[in-house]
């Protein structure tokens, strides 16, 4: 590529006359466009979901805490965002930003659909002097041996034609840290011509950019983040597990702990792992260590830990109602929360809705109440949240906090529940705990 072609696509960023293109409107794709927007830049934004498509161009906000000020009906109003369904605007995009989930198979192994039908259409209508950036989480060596070769189908060389990066999204839904410039950013690219391009890019939304020699070390590095979670979430799993043995309780233990002032990093049992990140990114990586003749037998073990947590919480709640002097067939029981963690509108890999599969095979009788998810599918039933209203709560055996959201009066809960599973520790040091609530 030449030296004229970067310096102008360059030129083009600083002034704001590149055309941006989001490819993926869900967690990580609609706080990018935001940003985007918000610094002045034109984006497209392109999703198959055409209900999701309809919501953006409405200014909707479908996804909780991504939009605290109101700007995405503005700047849709304003002629910055917009989205469609389709894909034949591509060839007209300046940067092209691939935001799509990534998942896995029924066997564990990496479910890359979405990222290849994206290099795809990239492909269709790819062009010189395009830059294509990578933000859904991968296992290394995904950029090289599935994106770029798709890409390169078209005839057009990478760092001689296009540019090709990864920049690993970090966003930790609930917790407000949406936006991009708050946190810092990892980019690599295909090669040194793509890398500086990338940098440049990400500049103009985020404060720390932090570029590495090789694509490979920002796929790893974003794995590696999320598999560190996930082992340390199942360490204290763990740990939850033998207290239950010894008679000891959990909370109380890792509060002492963490009073420690270094070499230490709080981390909090609970019913599982949910979401896009944590019960998936950390297969990506054992996955591909097979590759390499390597078994990861931290991760393998981590994830063996964290899916047992349902059955678990299972086993409490049939210790409680044993207690209760309820048989489980004929348990009625209220779980609060099916989102994955507290404050947000996301079911993905829910902890929950594995619990509520486990009782209703038990054969009890479930409902749910959740502010944030209205309904949801479980073992093919329809469920629908229902009023947090002492009707509710009184008529049930057993009340189970999956989710700790925040807006839950759990002192009223204690005063009004008969029993209550507390599987997040959300009633600490309430009035009356010690006497209404199990802690797992």
């Amino acid at each position: 590529m030449s030296l004229k072609t970067k310096a102008t696509l360059k030129k083009k960023i600083s002034q704001k006359e590149i055309k941006i293109c989001i490819i993926g409107l869900g967690y990580v794709g609609l706080p990018n466009a935001l940003d985007f927007a918000r610094k002045g830049f034109s984006v497209l934004g392109i999703d198959i979901d055409k209900e999701r498509v309809q919501k953006f161009n409405r200014g909707e906000n479908y996804i909780l805490g991504t939009d605290a000020k109101g700007d995405l009906k503005r700047l849709v109003a304003a002629g910055k965002l917009y989205a469609r369904s389709d894909f034949s605007a591509l060839g007209e995009m300046d940067i092209i930003v691939i935001c799509v989930p990534t998942s896995l198979s029924k066997n564990l192994a990496p479910d890359l659909q979405h990222i290849k039908s994206s290099a795809r259409e990239i492909s269709r209508h790819l062009r010189s002097g395009q830059l294509i950036c990578l933000e859904s989480t991968v296992y290394p060596g995904t950029s090289e041996e599935i994106i770029l070769p798709i890409l390169e189908s078209s005839g057009l060389k990478a760092e001689k034609d296009f540019y090709l990066c990864h920049a690993p999204e970090r966003i930790d839904p609930g917790e407000g840290n949406y936006a991009t410039k708050q946190s810092s950013r990892i980019v690599g690219g295909i090669g040194p011509e793509s890398l500086e391009i990338g940098v440049f890019f990400y500049q103009q939304v985020t404060e720390k950019i932090f570029p590495v020699s090789e694509i490979r070390v920002a796929e790893l590095a974003k794995v590696y983040e999320n598999t560190f979670r996930a082992v340390n979430i199942a360490l204290v799993n763990e740990l939850m597990l033998l207290c239950d043995h010894m008679k000891i309780n959990v909370w109380e233990t890792l509060d002492a702990a963490y009073t420690k002032p270094f070499g230490i990093m709080p981390f909090y049992p609970g019913p599982g792992v949910g979401g896009h990140c944590i019960p998936v990114d950390p297969h990506y990586l054992e996955w591909k260590a097979r590759e390499y003749g390597f078994f990861t037998r931290f991760i393998s073990l981590a994830g063996e830990i964290n899916r047992k947590m349902p059955h678990y919480v299972r086993e409490i709640i049939l210790r409680t109602l044993n207690g209760l002097g309820v048989v489980p067939s004929q348990a009625k029981i209220l779980l609060l929360g099916m989102a994955y963690k507290k404050d947000i509108n996301d079911t993905r890999e829910s902890p929950a809705i594995a619990l509520a599969e486990l009782l209703l095979k038990d054969g009890m009788k479930i409902c749910y109440h959740d502010p944030y998810i209205a309904e949801v599918k479980i073992l093919s039933q329809k469920f629908v949240s229902v009023p947090f209203a002492e009707e509710v709560v009184s008529a049930v055996d057993l009340v189970v906090i999956t989710t700790d959201h925040s807006v839950i009066d759990y002192q009223w809960l204690i005063e009004k529940a008969k029993r209550i599973v507390d599987t997040r520790n959300a009633t600490k040091g309430l009035k009356d705990h010690e006497r209404k609530v199990v802690l797992i």
